[in-house]
């Protein structure tokens, strides 16, 4: 098996949530602080980059390449990483690119990768083609996950049982690599998944991802809105709620659609570790109001 990358301090911190588990009537929660691994601005594409990033040094990589939405936290991570293992970086997006650079883009740039504009085509095609017509180009999927990046999150499972004995973990579900490894070190029936809109059918990636099939995901698919790339008043009213019983920061697309699916279905009694899985550079790239 691939050895994972040092690319952070682990294991991440699980803080206590006193005053937000009082606002969500919970008997107890926990932030696992995924946002804080050290790499590229943390988060869980981080966690995962370690497993991704290993296996394509392992294969003589010189250059990564990816692809993603414009305000991809995989592709600003996978930027960072390149640059800390000095390797080029290539980011196939989504569109035409905007006006100006704000947020995860801005990031991408600063960390000195080449930005590729997909227009009208699929970004995941134009992204293969690059891979194929560059010497030493490895392609790492979208989101980064695959079968070798759900070891990042069966990781992870790991660290939280090790620590706190709870009812289930909450997650933002959008490649599915992440969730499929919480399921791999739990079981299904301790993950709750919050889907984002990335992918047409949540479940079926989670499952795909899996080496046996583990029973049905439990993925909320009431968050999502108008779309992926859409903020909800349901979501707003999420990052208030954090941030003003503790202090804590939640992105609008990933984190603040997992905190409103706690919040909907939170009941007396649970005991619940919120993945915190990063994002904050998205709250200044969405162009949408947020209070």
């Amino acid at each position: 098996m691939i050895e994972p990358l040092d690319l952070g301090t682990f294991p991440t911190p699980l803080e206590d949530a006193p005053r937000l588990a009082e606002a969500l009537g919970l008997d107890r929660l926990w932030i696992k602080r995924d946002d804080l691994i050290g790499a590229g601005g943390g988060g869980n594409k981080a966690r995962k980059l370690r497993w991704t990033a290993a296996e394509a040094l392992a294969a003589g990589a010189r250059t990564l390449v990816t692809t993603g939405a414009p305000q991809s936290n995989h592709a600003r991570a996978t930027a960072a990483v390149a640059a800390r293992l000095g390797l080029g970086c290539v980011l196939v997006l989504a569109g035409d690119g905007p006006a100006r650079e704000t947020g995860n883009l801005l990031l991408d740039r600063l960390a000195g990768a080449e930005i590729i504009w997909a227009g009208d085509r699929p970004p995941g095609d134009v992204a293969a083609a690059e891979a194929a017509a560059r010497p030493g180009a490895h392609l790492i999927p979208f989101g980064g996950s695959s079968r070798t990046s759900v070891h990042a999150y069966a990781e992870c499972a790991r660290e939280l049982t090790a620590r706190v004995d709870f009812d289930r973990v909450v997650v933002a579900v959008g490649s599915g690599a992440t969730m499929a490894g919480l399921v791999l070190g739990l079981g299904a029936a301790r993950v709750a998944g919050v889907d984002t809109g990335a992918l047409p059918d949540p479940a079926a990636a989670v499952r795909a991802l899996l080496p046996a099939d583990p029973g049905e995901p439990r993925i909320d698919r009431e968050r999502i809105g108008a779309g992926y790339a859409t903020v909800t008043d349901e979501v707003r009213a999420a990052l208030r709620l954090a941030a003003r019983t503790e202090g804590l920061f939640l992105d609008p697309i990933y984190t603040g659609r997992a905190m409103a699916g706690l919040a909907a279905t939170s009941g007396a009694g649970d005991r619940v570790v919120f993945l915190h899985t990063g994002g904050l550079p998205g709250l200044f790239g969405t162009g949408q109001p947020l209070l």
